[in-house]
């Protein structure tokens, strides 16, 4: 939209140039920051949460396949076991 007066064309220019520097600012200093974060997380060795979520996935299954398998180890000692009062 213009107008007749040519210092609001002017201010109305320039506030939008201004916003769109202040955008450009944003998101560099977002990009910046997110790679400051990036190396400190890979130098004090942690993990993201995908990463986490998923190894503790895996650590469930392989813990339910471990009592899993005391259990048919434990199967046939019980069975060995002869039962109490019974005639030998």
């Amino acid at each position: 939209m213009q107008t007749q007066n040519p210092f609001l064309d002017e201010m109305a220019k320039l506030s939008t140039a201004a916003m769109g520097l202040a955008q450009a600012a944003s998101e560099e200093a977002r990009a910046a920051f997110r790679a400051q974060a990036d190396r400190m997380a890979a130098e004090m060795d942690l993990i993201r949460s995908d990463d986490f979520e998923a190894l503790k996935a895996e650590v469930a299954a392989l813990r339910a396949e471990v009592e899993a398998l005391r259990g048919v180890k434990a199967a046939p000692k019980a069975a060995a076991k002869p039962k109490s009062g019974a005639k030998a």
